[in-house]
């Protein structure tokens, strides 16, 4: 592109979009678009904006221009059920989710193309829960060109797609809510509203609940009744290291198979993820009546995209897995829970 001074520039055509912020309506957009034809009348605006020269397009450009390379690799970074805008708005180019489900990145791949120093392809975190409309990335390089040879370096590292939604696959749930002072009416249920409406934010509908006293057999029964009825059990109470405390026994009687008891996160360690015929069981602690967010928020969306969380991630999830106790929550839009993500 070609450097000239404003009153050189009337006729000719503007080679890159012009960006122009008004920070008392906290607006930052588009003034002049690339492909615009500079008139009499531009001059003070641009001169408004801080312009004494800009740069018009030349006939025969050697290097690649920044919507260019927007529009070539968006196409290649998006993956199953995301959107990308058509055209670049300043050369960037945003991603949207197009289902509910959860964000999936390839951060590693997203780290070799950022790298490269040109490209900026920031993201979400992966596994953010997302709904359809939500931006998940961005994509421009950080210039205004580059070259043909950066363009293809950036090419080799999207040859398999950056990003992904997965959609959430479980569909229905049981809660059994256990402890013999609910059981007896002492104490009012407080589980099956709390998790009711959890799940219903992910599409869930529960379609079997009880309330069962601290008897381990009754337990073991209601939990393979209910592994035939649902896509996934959640069993509240009785989880934590209390003598009296009855559910995780009772849970391994009925067959279900655990690859580690509790986990890191608190609140809500006592959170225990296992399998009976592969339909996921969740021990629900205690916490989760007391706490806005606890372990199984954190869990909970994986859960119903239908992945397995290893030993290694639980192991993981200790950094960050301390909430930080805010007077409001903002959860997700927060680091509890996203260090091993």
């Amino acid at each position: 592109m070609k450097k000239l001074s404003l009153a050189e520039a009337v006729g000719e055509t503007l080679g890159y979009d012009i960006t122009e912020v008004k920070r008392s309506m906290n607006y930052k957009g588009v003034a002049f678009k690339r492909g615009h034809v500079i008139q009499e009348e531009d001059i003070s605006v641009l001169q408004g904006l801080g312009k004494n020269h800009i740069y018009v397009c030349e006939e025969f450009e050697t290097d690649v221009h920044e919507d260019t390379a927007a529009t070539t690799l968006a196409p290649k970074i998006a993956g199953e059920n995301i959107s990308f805008e058509d055209q670049p708005r300043e050369g960037k180019i945003n991603f949207y989710a197009q289902i509910r489900g959860i964000f999936k990145v390839d951060y590693e791949r997203l780290a070799q193309l950022n790298r490269l120093a040109i490209p900026s392809l920031p993201t979400i975190h992966n596994n953010f829960p997302v709904v359809k409309g939500k931006q998940v990335a961005a994509f421009r390089i950080i210039p205004l060109t580059c070259t043909r040879q950066m363009l293809e370096q950036m090419l080799e590292q999207v040859e398999q797609p950056l990003i992904c939604v997965k959609p959430y696959k479980i569909k229905t749930a049981a809660i059994l809510v256990t402890g013999n002072e609910v059981h007896s009416g002492r104490i009012t249920d407080g589980f099956t509203p709390l998790l009711t409406a959890k799940l219903q934010q992910y599409g869930v509908t529960v379609t079997y609940t009880t309330i069962l006293p601290d008897v381990k057999a009754e337990i073991s029964q209601a939990v393979k009744k209910a592994a035939e009825k649902s896509d996934l059990v959640l069993v509240t109470g009785g989880s934590s290291v209390d003598p009296d405390d009855v559910t995780v026994t009772a849970l391994h009687e009925a067959g279900v198979q655990f690859d580690e008891q509790g986990n890191p996160i608190q609140p809500g360690n006592n959170l225990t993820i296992g399998y009976i015929n592969a339909i996921p069981v969740c021990a629900v602690p205690a916490a989760a009546l007391v706490f806005e967010k606890t372990a199984l928020d954190i869990f909970l969306p994986r859960i119903l995209a239908g992945e397995t969380i290893s030993k290694e991630e639980i192991a993981k999830s200790g950094h960050g897995g301390l909430c930080h106790f805010c007077p409001k929550c903002h959860y997700p839009i927060c680091p509890f829970g996203w260090g091993a993500s």
